[in-house]
């Protein structure tokens, strides 16, 4: 069945828009005569990676869907920028000390628009805008994998349970230790904030600068063979190709994660648009899921300059991580009377 449906789906998340696409010379090209994708992008916005399951198979929003998409986003900004109190109290000993207040979020001011019509999500395949389900090796694997954030339980319940959440970094998740966020760098996808890329062109080469963890995307033009799997990396090995004035990329070779399987293969298609931004498409085929998935949403052009993203979870919060487990620790063993088992 699955294989079936991949046939068929070929031409669905590349839905492609006649409107964006009409003026085909109201756009930059490079001296070689290419469109040129050079500069930055802010890709955030309020429309949601998966569509909320009351839309169904429905693609667009109405006027009043979209508006309380709108009002919904400020009713939360204008709750969570509040002060904090500064006469306020410790929090409770063993309950939650909360997360970023609203001002390190940027999850845009708006959905984005294709043909004038806002979308239900950015997932269009399969038709009900939801990831596929992954298969039983699949879940078995994610639910094997390190974890974002563990549930918190008294004392040091890990020596208990045999799980290993805190021996060291490797037991942390990629994010969690700064080294590469996945759901950033491919396919790319809005995220809470972090969303700016920078695409830097030659004829060769296009380059990806990825804000969140500060990772570099090199897609290789013109070259028709991947190299060897054996060089898989996590962002695996991207080469290009154009098809008018659309750059279709297509990226396997990627590290066996619990994320992804070693013979996932991404394929993106990159479209100038008459506003100076892309249309940005994407399609991942990975057996860790009972059927493809892909979607579209357009990037637009943005004058703000990307920096260094300074992720401290990786580094002061690492070590207090792990100095608070080695405590727990302690206690339990003290209170098991049995030493430096």
């Amino acid at each position: 069945m699955k294989t079936t449906i991949k046939l068929l789906r070929t031409a669905i998340p590349f839905v492609m828009v006649s409107s964006l696409l009409n003026a085909q010379d109201d756009f930059s090209r490079t001296s070689s005569g290419k469109p040129d994708f050079n500069g930055n992008y802010d890709i955030s916005s309020l429309t949601p990676f998966q569509r909320p399951t009351e839309y169904g198979d429905r693609l667009f929003l109405s006027e009043d869907e979209v508006q309380a998409l709108r009002d919904r986003e400020m009713g939360i900004r204008a709750r969570d920028s509040d002060p904090s109190d500064p006469d306020r109290g410790a929090p409770e000993a063993g309950g939650s000390i909360g997360s970023y207040n609203d001002f390190w979020f940027d999850r845009g001011n708006d959905g984005f628009t294709i043909d004038g019509q806002y979308r239900t999500s950015i997932l269009t395949y399969p038709e009900n805008g939801r990831m596929p389900l992954r298969t039983p090796e699949g879940q078995a694997k994610a639910e094997a994998a390190p974890k974002f954030a563990w549930p918190e339980r008294d004392g040091a319940w890990w020596l208990e349970t045999g799980d290993q959440p805190y021996d060291g970094p490797e037991n942390q998740t990629l994010g969690v230790r700064c080294i590469y966020q996945p759901s950033a760098s491919i396919p790319i996808r809005p995220l809470v904030y972090n969303n700016l890329k920078t695409v830097v062109q030659t004829d060769e080469y296009m380059m990806i600068y990825i804000e969140w963890m500060h990772w570099a995307r090199i897609i290789r033009i013109g070259d028709e063979e991947h190299k060897s799997s054996d060089l898989a990396t996590f962002d695996g090995d991207s080469i290009g190709w154009w098809e008018g004035d659309t750059l279709v990329v297509e990226t396997t070779n990627f590290l066996d994660q619990p994320y992804q399987t070693a013979d996932r293969k991404v394929t993106e298609r990159f479209t100038p648009i008459n506003d100076g931004g892309l249309l940005y498409s994407f399609m991942v085929d990975d057996e860790d899921y009972t059927d493809s998935w892909g979607g579209e949403f357009v990037w637009p052009k943005s004058d703000q300059v990307p920096y260094e993203c300074a992720c401290h979870e990786g580094n002061y919060a690492m070590s207090a991580t792990l100095m608070g487990a080695r405590v727990r620790e302690r206690e339990h063993r003290e209170a098991q009377g049995s030493g430096n088992d």
